[in-house]
């Protein structure tokens, strides 16, 4: 059984000891993970550290031309990483098209496109103040080291997002990716390495412990984190005695409204995979649905029909739809939020029962006759399972939407864009869309509210987040 390698400083590198990384598909073992040590900890920093001056003083044309390398390298080997991303993460490998189903290929082709738009974008000197006395200009400076920490959800993606803009303005990197899918993340390193100066990206591996001893050295000099809000609140923690600067993307319980006017057919596909891409497992996915009284028989029958519809199955296998949960742990607390909906006398419209044998498959289901204060709709569920509440009047549903201390995503959805745009401005989320839900863009900055984090990622406000402005004040003659 082949045992994976971290990149460090430009060269390969085992552990001491490792751990096994599975399929949850079917159980299998994919291979043998490193167990980074504190040791290999430090000194991958200190090859990031080390690599950091000479990275940031290229001229900016070179690290834009080496990115863009790196983007033709995650095209020619999208095939092998995306089989990676679904033996380990589990999502179908699906397609790209707009009728093809949003599995690992499309998460290859986003690694591409994150790849490409940071590469091309420039942070021009801002001219703040002049007059007759004195000009101001604002410069953007690298951080200098980022630690990324990313989840198991987008494994491949997410690290994109985090090592792309941090490369782009002359920072280097040491990424943890998640302990339940790291060999493909790895894998990719190993490639995009190879276009790089050693030591400008590297990687590390193992649990908590290790991300904890990264985002605890002193020399790192920027934390990206994108995880649950126990974890960031813990990161956040250790950066404060350091003053290290985070952006954190935390969890969320993202709200749909549906609003009076809206078509329950039109409305169906889009309400469908805004809850149930990835399986649920995204963060920005729609994770309680509030439907008026009038339209919530018809919306619930349209979701019905959807959900009943969509294979489910190892994704390796053709005309696979939906996969299984990533992890056991997700699994239980999925299977544990609908068992206490139903005890509490909600009514399980469809799935709800996992069907046994290999795998953390569980079906599609959507939940009714459910009020705010379940379980259900207050805990973030993670997964293939969408509470459905009832409501009377616009005004209630903008409050239960406001009630919870979460804030990464919201949507609406109606005929009326306008009135649809007004409930959308009172809702507090970092990004409230309109008849549709998480649709992300690589220009379009993204980040959440209240305990779902702070801090933005992508364009132009992604590459300003990681770096720190410096005034240049002239006095002039």
């Amino acid at each position: 059984m082949q045992t994976f390698t971290n990149t460090c400083d430009g060269r390969a590198v085992s552990s001491a000891t490792s751990f096994e990384s599975r399929n949850p598909a079917t159980g299998e073992v994919l291979g043998r993970v490193p167990n980074s040590s504190a040791e290999e900890v430090a000194r991958a920093v200190a090859a990031a550290k080390a690599a950091q001056p000479a990275w940031a003083a290229r001229p900016d044309a070179e690290r834009k031309d080496l990115l863009m390398q790196v983007a033709d390298v995650l095209k020619a080997n999208a095939e092998y990483l995306a089989t990676w991303v679904t033996r380990e993460q589990g999502k179908p490998l699906g397609g790209i098209g707009p009728d093809q189903v949003p599995g690992s290929r499309f998460e290859l082709w986003g690694c591409e496109v994150w790849t490409r738009v940071p590469a091309s974008l420039d942070l021009p000197v801002e001219l703040a103040f002049e007059d007759e006395t004195r000009r101001d200009e604002v410069h953007r400076r690298p951080c200098g080291v980022v630690a990324a920490i990313t989840p198991w959800n987008w494994p491949l993606l997410i690290a994109i997002w985090k090592i792309i803009p941090s490369l782009r303005v002359g920072n280097t990197v040491v990424l943890k990716p998640s302990e339940y899918t790291s060999i493909g993340t790895l894998e990719m390193v190993r490639l995009i390495a190879e276009i790089l100066p050693p030591g400008v990206l590297n990687t590390v591996s193992g649990g908590g412990e290790v991300g904890g001893w990264l985002v605890d050295d002193p020399r790192v000099d920027k934390i990206s984190f994108t995880g649950s809000s126990t974890t960031g609140a813990r990161i956040a923690a250790t950066a404060a005695r350091h003053l290290t600067p985070t952006t954190m993307e935390l969890g969320g319980n993202d709200a749909a409204i549906v609003l009076p006017d809206a078509d329950p057919k039109a409305i169906a596909m889009g309400l469908f995979w805004g809850a149930f891409l990835n399986m649920g497992q995204t963060c920005a996915c729609a994770k309680r649905l509030y439907v008026p009284d009038a339209l919530h028989d018809a919306v619930v029958a349209e979701l019905k029909a959807l959900a009943e519809a969509m294979p489910m199955g190892d994704g390796m296998q053709p005309g696979t739809v939906m996969g299984p949960i990533q992890n056991r742990m997700q699994f239980d607390k999925v299977r544990r939020l609908v068992d206490e909906a139903r005890a509490a006398g909600a009514t399980i419209v469809c799935g709800g029962t996992p069907p046994g044998g290999p795998g953390h498959f569980y079906p599609v289901t959507l939940v009714t006759d459910i009020r705010d204060g379940a379980s259900l709709v207050d805990e973030e569920q993670f997964g293939p399972v969408l509470p459905i509440v009832r409501y009377r009047e616009v005004e209630e549903a903008i409050a239960a939407a406001n009630r919870l201390d979460t804030g990464l995503g919201a949507s609406v959805w109606g005929s009326d864009v306008e009135a649809a745009r007004a409930v959308a401005t009172r809702i507090q989320a970092g990004t409230v869309w309109i008849n549709q839900h998480g649709a992300i863009h690589p220009m379009v900055p993204f980040g959440g509210v209240k305990g779902s984090g702070w801090g933005l990622e992508f364009g132009i406000d992604g590459l300003k987040a990681v770096t720190r402005p410096q005034v240049i004040s002239v006095k002039k003659a």
